[in-house]
């Protein structure tokens, strides 16, 4: 008999449709609701994305799982509620949304602060947030869960990971305890979605995700030095082809709607092969090789409001002098998307857009020196610095941070404009809201949500405070003007406090406006689940 190895997940859902995503021990059929899928095989593993048709608008389905006729999921000792599909109403929409999530078991010493224990984590903020989800009317519920990146950490691998790799092959050879390949990136996301109260969260609430460099590797392609020196490594082909293929399977796939899958050349070819392991290694050192051949980019229409989830990590161009974010093709998809009408404009991208302004100059300092202004020492050395300090934010491509700037003066200058724009992201390890000021009413903020757990070194905390302050200001402003740079011709101001808990954000969006709520976690008891306190709670529009 077959058995569910990994999930339900629910993936998708609107006012009539949904997806739910599951991995099984063997080949069989998949129902969910009367609807069913064949499992498709990659290198042995199975795996289905059932889609639902024909539902009703705003109505809760309790739905089980079953495998080949018998019923899988929920076990019949489960202690949790049973999974429901909510389907969506035209009220609005409410977004949890977060990055960063360290697997570790969720005791001592993993959840302990880290000045505990080096190998503490925190609490969890997105177990807190299932929790607190269970004792709760379900239309306190969100309506989609947002991952923003790090979901997994290939180049960090969680304990048990760690267990089977060590028992698997010799740790002593590169690449160590990472992640080597596609099966070991498998033990990766069942310890990272295997916890209970997250295991059910999944299944309830459909969640949409977009990969950052720990999905793969950290700073993963921060320049072309960087990528021409992890191509030498004997180990990195198996390694990106094995992450890439274990992203379309666990995480991308199931960001599509079920019109996006049926248009998808490539899953109907996956989901017609014997085993489309050797089908999805080719897909991936093509998308490795040459990013315009995939769209990893996502969006989704939540009713009156528009979510675009950009890539900006595979879509990079990273050629010096002519440095992007995005590639032609991807910018021309997200233009597209952003002149589409709407109420309220959601843009989700894994790194921030925003950066306080010292960080800001410093890395456009570094980009400038990197590109060669003060010669090819001083470029080899500014390259070090930027491996060193993780200089690859927007503001480290400045011709990608213009190109998004006039998307969104694009957008709110149009007659038929969204009433705000907001930046969703993730990424740095603490948390923050911005405001970027346009010569236009409009608000446009940046929300930023990291980690959801995930520790922080308390002398970092110290850096950062001083490097955003009055002195660390001032440093950015020299640098810029010894490159030869002006000052961007935009203002943004941070708006709150950084955050530098384990944390989830939630964003209410309705006729009202834009409403901002950010919950850091808390062990207050010693065994159980986190709690959440509010730290920020903010009217955006």
């Amino acid at each position: 008999m077959p058995e569910l190895v990994l999930g339900p997940l629910q993936r998708f859902a609107d006012d009539r449709r949904a997806t739910v995503w599951v991995e099984t021990d063997r080949t069989c059929e998949v129902s969910v609701l009367g609807a069913c899928a064949r499992t498709f095989q990659v290198h042995d593993h199975h795996y289905a994305l059932v889609e639902i048709d024909g539902l009703e608008p705003a109505t809760t389905y309790a739905y089980e799982v079953a495998l080949d006729g018998e019923r899988a999921w929920p076990p019949a000792d489960y202690e949790l509620p049973a999974p429901v599909i909510r389907t969506r109403s035209t009220d609005g929409a409410r977004i949890a949304f977060g990055s960063c999530r360290g697997a570790a078991p969720l005791e001592p010493p993993w959840r302990l602060d880290r000045e505990d224990d080096e190998r503490a984590l925190g609490p969890d903020a997105l177990t807190a947030y299932a929790h607190r989800m269970i004792g709760a009317d379900a239309g306190q519920w969100p309506d989609l869960l947002l991952l923003l990146g790090d979901q997994v950490y290939a180049d960090d691998a969680s304990p048990q990971t760690r267990e089977f790799i060590r028992q698997r092959r010799d740790t002593s050879q590169p690449p160590g305890e990472e992640i080597a390949d596609f099966e070991e990136y498998t033990r990766l996301y069942h310890e990272s979605w295997s916890a209970p109260l997250v295991r059910w969260l999944l299944s309830t609430v459909p969640v949409a995700m977009i990969f950052d460099d720990h999905d793969i590797i950290d700073d993963w392609n921060i320049s072309r030095t960087w990528l021409d020196d992890i191509r030498a490594n004997d180990w990195w082909h198996e390694r990106i082809v094995g992450g890439l293929v274990a992203y379309w399977i666990y995480q991308h796939i199931g960001n599509l709607s079920p019109s996006a899958l049926a248009d998808n050349e490539l899953y109907q070819r996956v989901r017609g092969a014997d085993d489309a392991g050797e089908l999805l290694d080719r897909f991936a050192e093509e998308a490795d090789r040459d990013p315009e051949t995939v769209r990893w980019s996502f969006e989704r229409q939540l009713g009156a409001d528009h979510l675009i989830v950009v890539d900006s990590r595979a879509a990079r161009v990273l050629d010096e002098g002519s440095r992007d974010m995005l590639d032609d093709i991807e910018w021309r998809w997200l233009q597209a998307q952003a002149a589409e009408p709407c109420r309220h404009l959601l843009i989700g991208t894994s790194l921030p857009v925003l950066m306080p302004r010292s960080v800001h100059d410093v890395e456009r300092w570094n980009e400038r020196l990197v590109s060669g202004a003060w010669g090819r020492r001083v470029a080899r050395w500014a390259e070090d610095i930027r491996q060193e300090y993780d200089l690859e934010h927007w503001s480290a491509f400045p011709r990608g941070f213009a190109r998004m700037l006039r998307l969104i003066a694009d957008a709110i200058r149009r007659a038929d404009g969204p009433a705000s724009v907001t930046l969703l992201s993730g990424d740095v390890h603490h948390g923050y809201v911005s405001r970027l000021q346009l010569n236009d009413p409009t608000p446009v903020y940046q929300v930023v949500a990291s980690p959801l757990r995930q520790s922080v070194d308390p002398m970092l905390i110290k850096a950062y405070r001083l490097g955003v302050g009055a002195p660390g200001r001032a440093v950015g402003s020299v640098l810029r003007w010894l490159a030869g740079l002006g000052p961007v011709p935009v203002v943004w101001d941070r708006v709150t406090e950084p955050i530098f808990n384990n944390h989830v954000a939630t964003l209410d969006v309705s006729d009202a406006g834009v409403g901002l709520r950010i919950e850091t976690a808390h062990q207050t008891r010693p065994h159980g689940p986190a709690t959440l306190r509010e730290a920020i709670a903010r009217q955006l529009a």
